[in-house]
């Protein structure tokens, strides 16, 4: 599949984003690649559009099938696996969401949690420390909190919430 210039562009720079939310560069353009494609690609269709190895998209594939951001589907006539993203942005953020508290804000909780129960037997941490413990705690977990609150709203809701931006803040 030719890419437009404007396509390669997307690709790219969603490749370099990626790097810098620490997602491999070949699972952000895989991704983008996806998300812009109007019909399911294969494997192969993606190695000769991106140029890049064939066990690289299979893994970054997995990948992308481990994050809920990319579905295997079916062809009739073909037996080879073909892959769509999500399409919908409000999806496609919620998931990502989803995922990054699940595997880096829950085990952190977690360990803070532990932390702050070890912090009350400690006696060899200043009150001072264990506060500033307790405020890191304390604010992921109102985060968190929030974060549950909002999750199931359905988009047009935080469409709207978030096109209110600092109305809300002054009206508070």
């Amino acid at each position: 599949m030719p890419l437009s210039p404007t396509e390669q562009k997307y690709i790219l720079h969603w490749g370099e984003m990626g790097t810098r939310w620490g997602v491999n560069r070949t699972v952000a353009q895989i991704h983008a690649l996806l998300f812009l494609a109007n019909a399911p690609l294969h494997a192969e269709h993606i190695v000769d559009t991106l140029g890049v190895a064939r066990s690289n998209v299979s893994n970054s594939l997995k990948e992308l099938q481990s994050w809920g951001l990319v579905k295997v589907t079916h062809v009739l006539g073909d037996r080879r696996d073909h892959f769509v993203a999500l399409q919908d942005v409000w999806e496609i953020f919620r998931t990502i969401v989803e995922e990054r508290k699940r595997r880096e804000i829950d085990p952190t909780l977690t360990v803070l949690r532990q932390c702050a129960i070890e912090a009350e037997q400690d006696r060899g941490m200043e009150d001072a420390t264990r506060q500033r413990m307790a405020q890191v705690l304390d604010f992921l977990e109102m985060l968190t909190d929030s974060y549950d609150d909002y999750k199931h709203l359905p988009p047009a809701t935080l469409k709207r919430l978030l096109s209110m931006g600092g109305k809300v803040a002054k009206l508070l």
